[in-house]
């Protein structure tokens, strides 16, 4: 028998009782910006709202994008650069660190330059600067990609060098030259090094040598990219439209970091010299893509830029598969974060350490299909509702097609239920096509490949796509390469070579 009880509350208690709380998403005043100063972006999930993005509210106009593969990330920044051409009219560099964007931007009749294939940025180029800062960015960027911040000597005759260099070229340390002034180069740098050490009267010979050795490794004839005279001019690309600085072609990611570093660095000073204006839009959008290096590191230009907010006249966009490698700074003072799928615990556990965001939010994301996101934003003044909603829907300038790749006629029963990989993976047309062009398979191939696709609904059993490949003559290390890029363990790609 049920027991009724009653007690007596005072109106100010029952006041204090939320028995209606509004769902995790802001009003539709603030989702719906005026068209001509904002970017559509797509429905927001719970209230069906369309979002328009604008910065002018926010504390500043950089973005951080992360989601795992085939998430539909690259589509989403190809969507916000193309609508900002047409609103703002805004430039867009992407520093393009495994060449992915490269044929979008053909296609869209932008420029694309291969440093390592013919062009070349001489890192002590001064772009307008004054020659001491430049030497300051370069040892910098010297302490974020060697261990030269250890060997106070080494790093101290690498500096006087380098100024040594400038002034022998004929500029003074602390003024801003002429624009038409040649700057010498880091082989300058490695011969005054040199004569150093044949005059026989330095202290510390073995210094010196693993001082000359370290800057010889970026000079070497051949790998020499950053040791000549430029052929690109960084400025002139700022304003060129849509521009893709591809850097994949580059040896390693060593030579891939200086690279991203000295471009994010001029464009950085360039918009510093410029300053920000009240004008309508951005003039430039600045990608970095998978820079890991130099999106992770604290003493990278990238965190320096988000943290400075609206200092300069452009937005950057820092996209990445992988959370970890971006550092908790540049989640936490970008004006925006977009959050699409992310699968493993630990990268959720990463995010929502450094965003905040309710265990409902978190929920959400590691349930997302293609095309779906979190959106966090940072506004200038504190408001009263969730600043972090979910989008049931990025709507590009071309549908989203999402193809599957059904794993599961792998796995064991006993590996099914424990869950130990995904069931499938989701990838967005663009970025599949891409990933079969990194992996060396040919236009005639993917088009057979995606033909099979659509026939079947644009989804295929794992062994299937294998099999497609084996048909189309693609090598066993391309498949294995393909396969090592999902994440897939070396025992189930030997199960699934072998079955097929």
């Amino acid at each position: 028998m049920t027991i009724i009880k009653f007690q007596h509350i005072m109106s100010n208690d029952v006041a204090k009782r939320a028995f209606l709380s509004r769902p995790p998403e802001p009003p539709a005043g603030v989702l719906l910006n005026d068209p001509f100063q904002s970017i559509y972006i797509g429905i927001t999930k719970i209230f069906k709202i369309p979002f328009s993005w604008s910065f002018l509210n926010l504390t500043n106009p950089h973005i951080c994008v992360v989601g795992i593969t085939g998430a539909g990330k690259s589509y989403f920044v190809k969507t916000l650069l193309i609508r900002a051409s047409y609103i703002w009219n805004s430039n867009a560099i992407i520093i393009d660190w495994a060449g992915e964007y490269k044929a979008w931007v053909k296609q869209s009749g932008g420029i694309v330059v291969s440093l390592g294939k013919g062009d070349y940025l001489n890192i002590m180029d001064l772009s307008g600067m004054k020659p001491l800062d430049r030497v300051k960015q370069i040892m910098n960027s010297l302490d974020i990609l060697t261990d030269i911040s250890m060997y106070a000597e080494q790093r101290r005759l690498t500096d006087e060098a380098l100024e040594q260099c400038y002034l022998n070229a004929g500029f003074a340390l602390a003024e801003i030259p002429p624009p038409d002034k040649d700057a010498p180069t880091i082989k300058d740098a490695i011969s005054l090094l040199e004569e150093k050490l044949q005059e026989g009267t330095y202290t510390y010979p073995a210094e010196l040598e693993n001082t000359i050795y370290r800057l010889r490794q970026f000079a070497r004839e051949g790998e020499d990219y950053f040791a000549r005279k430029s052929t690109l001019d960084l400025a002139k690309l700022a304003s060129s439209g849509l521009v893709s600085i591809d850097l994949s072609t580059l040896p390693d990611e060593k030579f891939r970091a200086l690279a991203g570093l000295f471009i994010l660095q001029t464009l950085k000073e360039k918009m510093r010299t410029e300053g920000w204006s009240g004008s309508k839009g951005l003039k430039a959008i600045v990608v970095l893509d998978e820079a890991w290096k130099i999106a992770s590191d604290e003493k990278s230009d990238a965190i320096m830029i988000v943290r400075e907010g609206r200092k300069y006249q452009f937005g950057l966009i820092v996209a990445s598969q992988n959370p970890t490698d971006i550092h908790e700074a540049i989640f936490s003072n970008v004006g925006t974060n977009f959050i699409l799928r992310i699968k493993f615990e630990k990268f959720l556990d990463y995010i929502q350490g450094s965003l905040n965001f309710s265990n409902f939010i978190r929920s959400e994301i590691s349930k997302f299909g293609v095309g779906q996101a979190a959106v966090e934003m940072a506004f200038q003044t504190s408001l009263r509702f969730p600043e972090t909603f979910v989008l049931q829907q990025i709507h590009g300038e071309e549908p989203l097609y999402a193809y599957t790749v059904d794993i599961t006629d792998i796995l064991t029963q006993p590996e099914l239920q424990a869950n130990i990989m995904p069931r499938s993976y989701e990838f967005e047309k663009e970025e599949l096509r891409n990933k079969f062009i990194e992996y060396n398979i040919g236009s005639n191939e993917i088009d057979s490949i995606f033909k099979t696709l659509d026939e079947n609904q644009r989804s295929i059993k794992m062994l299937d796509l294998i099999r497609i490949f084996k048909q189309n003559n693609i090598t066993v290390q391309n498949i294995m390469a393909f396969l090592k890029s999902l994440s897939i363990e070396d025992v189930i790609i030997t199960r699934i070579l072998s079955k097929t």
